[in-house]
């Protein structure tokens, strides 16, 4: 802390030690300035934000389709790699298409995806509800957070 000086004097203080005059924060009245070495002060920055990107956990959303009948077993295996899909903290989507005549079995459509929910319940949520869209019932699950 060398206090409130003039620019020139601040600038000769820092060409006497070899470094260079940073301006850190210019909006500030008087505006706060370090005598640093400028590149190393780069490199202390990247390293930083370097550092933050690789904490940061990208989340993809995976599909899976399912059909209107189908059998508690291909339920379950499909429900197993939803669960893969949760436990590595990707969201997953849940579709089913109405092909044909299938569209008049609206309610068994909406049975499947309540028995899917059911089994991936353990390490996923409903994060929105089974939902027409056209020809196909969509819902969307995330995975259960452990807080």
């Amino acid at each position: 802390m060398l206090g409130v000086m003039p620019t020139e004097k601040a600038m000769e203080l820092a060409a006497e030690k070899k470094l260079d005059l940073v301006n850190i924060s210019p909006n500030a009245k008087p505006p706060v300035c370090k005598i640093l070495d400028y590149g190393k002060y780069r490199y202390e920055l990247q390293k930083k934000e370097k550092e933050a990107k690789k904490k940061q956990k990208t989340t993809q959303v995976k599909e899976i389709r399912l059909s209107t009948f189908i059998e508690e077993h291909d339920i379950n295996v499909k429900a197993n790699t939803a669960s893969k899909f949760l436990k590595d903290g990707d969201k997953v989507k849940v579709s089913l298409r109405f092909r044909g005549r299938e569209k008049d079995y609206k309610d068994k459509g909406m049975a499947v995806m309540q028995s899917f929910a059911q089994v991936v319940s353990e390490v996923g949520v409903v994060e929105k509800q089974p939902l027409f869209e056209g020809r196909s019932l969509t819902m969307v699950l995330g995975p259960k957070s452990d807080k």
